[in-house]
């Protein structure tokens, strides 16, 4: 049943004043934003068509001429075991396996045992396969900064060159579009300039994406930028004294300037305008990281290993526990010097080529080996930074770059492929292991039981074993603030923040950092040094060593931290090893993009050394050596 109501009044003109009215409603309740083209993402696909022959086999049996299995290859050679295995099954698998040639005195076929092989067909065929395709990227540099030789500040204020590729043929890039602290830009074309003018300390971030012809775009990437005045040139209640002077920062892993410290990229964190402190450095020639220390340890195995006679010293120069004595110790002095330099142009590549400070690394092969890269009985930590199944651990989860390039050196791809967090337990231990031993530089056939090749290429894994442990303390601090760690902490920090990962475990700066957030304290090391467990505060003095052990300066004071004198090692066949608790962390936080959600990563297999899942590899993959 219906019921009629009364109509209004229905006028043309009453309808255009109401569209009228509508329109004048939404374009006061919303802005006009201006519409980019549709994006797929970075997803491009294309799909073709493939010929291929499918080639028919049949197993039959001598006996009864009957086929026993029917097998489809896409090769003209006979099928291997593992073909027969997948459509026959492991019963017919062995029973071909086990069948042999058949007797040539037989004259009835039917009189030989076990299986033949016959083709029965050759059927040409076509495919239709989807092939990924390149995307356009987007890099960042620097230009117009007229920078003065031998520095790395400008004279002038620069501009920020975004350079966009479109990798495609008959495609370009239409426009590059983004924002500078929340304010739109676009540039027409595939390049484009961005005059940047003072930031403040903290500096402003930066999106930028590029739009292609192809009809999509790039993936949008972000950069931090800071550029500080320097000098007295900008005083405007006094005369200029200076000249103009501009220190520029960017944190990008699109940027291809001059090297930045990739983990000052993972943490978001820039470097101190004066430059890092010593131990943080990386100099620009192998001599300056010459050292002359005494390592009293070192100095005994190169006596025991015949390097150095000090049959003249009392006791042959060796103290019971298996170190020098002082005499030991004057006698072997210019070996020592020239054992612990040995590494320093291969320090220096590596630390190029990774972002590590050479300093670093060479402080923390100070404190951890001596310079012996070989591996001790019962203690189970080898090459130049003592790397533990821990420590192979912590690199294989947290640094995907390096795993996916070493992994299939051990497994096969498609095991690889499922991440080193999600793998058995089994084949974990047996990467874990694997990587230990291609650390490993003891060699009882070389010269001195040390090959020394070996112990060069050690420096590249504990390279990416640094990078891992950066990683890991982005999540951790992310994880406790909801914050990128530059936000939160200084540059000088997050590296002692990271040595005391590496040292004591994951468990004791996660605790301490949330300890010390809770107690509504900013996250320096002094704070984080106050909150740590007990078990934990062996790692102060770790940190404490490698921070302060900067080599001296030529004609100057020598302030290195004493050696341990003897008495204070154990004999080399019971090195302890540096303790590394395992204690979880909380859970995985965001991908390597700043952002407000954290992403939980892959789970760790239930029994396997707990360390929190990566969720993003930072910047590019490694490009140093290759694995043997």
């Amino acid at each position: 049943m219906f019921r009629q109501t009364k109509q209004r009044p229905n006028t043309p003109l009453l309808r255009v004043l109401m569209v009228c009215g509508l329109l004048l409603g939404l374009l006061g309740t919303a802005p006009a934003k201006s519409i980019s083209l549709p994006s797929a993402g970075i997803n491009r696909f294309v799909t073709i068509e493939v010929d291929y022959t499918i080639y028919e086999w049949w197993l039959l049996s001598w006996k009864t001429s009957d086929i026993v299995c029917q097998i489809y290859t896409e090769h003209e050679s006979w099928p291997d075991d593992s073909e027969v295995l997948y459509y026959c099954g492991s019963s017919i698998q062995k029973q071909w396996t086990n069948t042999g040639a058949c007797d040539q005195n037989i004259t009835n076929p039917q009189d030989c045992k076990g299986l033949y092989l016959h083709k029965a067909s050759v059927t040409p065929s076509t495919r239709t396969v989807e092939i990924s395709l390149p995307s356009p990227e987007v890099f960042v540099s620097i230009s117009n900064c007229n920078k003065e030789s031998g520095q790395n500040n400008c004279t002038t204020l620069p501009y920020l060159r975004l350079q966009a590729v479109e990798p495609l043929p008959n495609e370009q890039i239409i426009q590059i579009l983004g924002t500078v602290n929340g304010a739109g830009f676009s540039c027409p074309g595939s390049a484009c300039d961005l005059p940047l003018s003072p930031t403040g300390m903290e500096g402003v971030q930066v999106e930028f994406w590029a739009e292609s012809s192809y009809g999509d775009s790039s993936e949008r990437y972000q950069a931090q930028i800071r550029v500080i005045p320097w000098g007295d040139f900008a005083n405007p209640d006094q005369p200029a004294t200076d000249k103009p002077s501009y220190y520029v920062d960017v944190l990008s892993s699109q940027w291809l300037g001059e090297g930045q410290s990739t983990c000052s990229e993972v943490w978001q964190s820039f470097l101190p305008v004066d430059g890092p402190p010593s131990w943080l450095k990386t100099p620009e020639l192998a001599e300056e990281l010459v050292s002359t220390n005494e390592y009293f340890l070192l100095a005994g195995l190169l006596i025991k290993q015949g390097l150095v006679d000090a049959s003249s010293c009392p006791s042959g120069g060796l103290e019971t526990n298996g170190a020098a004595n002082a005499c030991g110790m004057d006698t072997a002095q210019p070996v020592v010097d020239d054992w612990q330099n040995q590494f320093d142009s291969e320090i220096l590549r590596v630390a190029e080529d990774t972002g590590v400070p050479a300093q670093l690394m060479k402080n923390i092969f100070s404190r951890e080996s001596q310079f012996w890269p070989g591996i001790y009985e019962k203690v189970q930590e080898a090459g130049l930074g003592h790397l533990s199944d821990i420590g192979a651990d912590g690199v294989l989860l947290w640094n995907p770059a390096f795993y996916s390039q070493f992994c299939p050196l051990i497994l096969v791809d498609e095991t690889c492929q499922r991440g080193f967090g999600n793998l058995d337990l089994a084949q974990q231990e047996m990467l874990r292991g694997a990587l230990v031993q291609k650390v490993n530089a003891a060699c009882p056939d070389c010269p001195v039981g040390i090959d020394l090749s070996q112990a060069s290429f050690s420096i590249s894994i504990f390279a990416r074993s640094i990078l891992a442990n950066c990683e890991q303390v982005r999540q951790i601090v992310f994880n406790t603030t909801g914050r990128q760690p530059g936000q939160v902490a200084k540059y000088e920090d997050l590296w002692k923040f990271t040595l005391l990962n590496y040292n004591a475990g994951p468990g004791c700066l996660g605790n301490a950092m949330q300890r010390t957030i809770n107690n509504g304290n900013s996250l320096t090391w002094d704070n984080i040094t106050s909150n740590l467990e007990e078990g934990c505060r062996a790692g102060i003095a770790y940190v404490d060593d490698v921070s302060r052990m900067p080599q001296p300066e030529p004609g100057g004071i020598d302030d290195l931290l004493s050696t341990p004198k003897p008495g204070t090692y154990l004999p080399t066949p019971t090195l302890q090893p540096t303790p590394r608790p395992i204690i979880m962390t909380p859970t995985p936080g965001p991908t390597n993009t700043p952002g407000p959600t954290a992403t939980p990563g892959p789970t760790a297999t239930p029994g396997s050394i707990a360390y929190p899942g990566p969720t993003a590899t930072t910047g590019p993959a490694p490009t140093g050596t290759p694995y043997p």
